[in-house]
């Protein structure tokens, strides 16, 4: 499965989650951390829901980039 996964740059580090898997998060140092972190968090998760007998949420989340002018 793919899964969009947004990932967030803070002023000290990275933070990632997932829209169609609600609480499935990451924090790292780097993108590349993040990244690595986020894709466990993934397989803990849908693990977790299968061991809860809970159905695995199909990807549904796309994304776009929008250009604009800037100002």
């Amino acid at each position: 499965m793919r899964y969009l996964v947004i990932v967030e740059k803070g002023p000290t580090s990275y933070g990632a989650y997932v829209p169609d898997l609600p609480g499935c998060v990451a924090a790292g140092e780097t993108k590349d951390e993040v990244l690595s972190l986020i894709r466990e968090a993934i397989e803990l998760h849908l693990e977790g829901l299968k061991d809860e007998g809970q159905p695995t949420p199909p990807p549904s989340s796309t994304s776009a980039v929008v250009e604009v002018e800037a100002t």
